[in-house]
């Protein structure tokens, strides 16, 4: 089960938590885990590389985990492209949560 977390500040996604490896399929085959790992990544990259903010993260791929912080303090701009970015995040893991609630929970607080 992938364990993912979201959570909010003034209507706004502030932090990503996703921990554990689905177990949809087998190791290196499972393509719920692809799926989920590559909506996460490409957004920890999109806020990096492509709208340049300064997003605080660590990995630990001997237990699938991913954290990600954005800085307190962000232009408009910034947290424009992050909300667009994020959001974009979330309605990935909102469908591949309705096809496969019984491999990822996601939470959003």
């Amino acid at each position: 089960m992938t364990d993912i977390t979201l959570k909010r500040k003034n209507n706004s996604i502030v932090e990503v938590t996703a921990s554990g490896h689905t177990g949809y399929g087998e190791s290196g085959e499972d393509i719920v885990c692809a799926g989920v790992s590559t909506l996460l990544q490409a957004s920890l990259l999109g806020l990096l590389q492509v709208a340049k903010i300064n997003v605080k993260y660590a990995v630990n791929e001997e237990t699938g985990s991913l954290r990600f912080t954005l800085p307190q303090e962000l232009t408009d701009e910034e947290r424009h492209d992050a909300d667009v970015i994020l959001n974009t995040l979330l309605c990935g893991l909102q469908d591949f949560y309705t096809e496969y609630s019984d491999f990822i929970n996601l939470e959003v607080i």
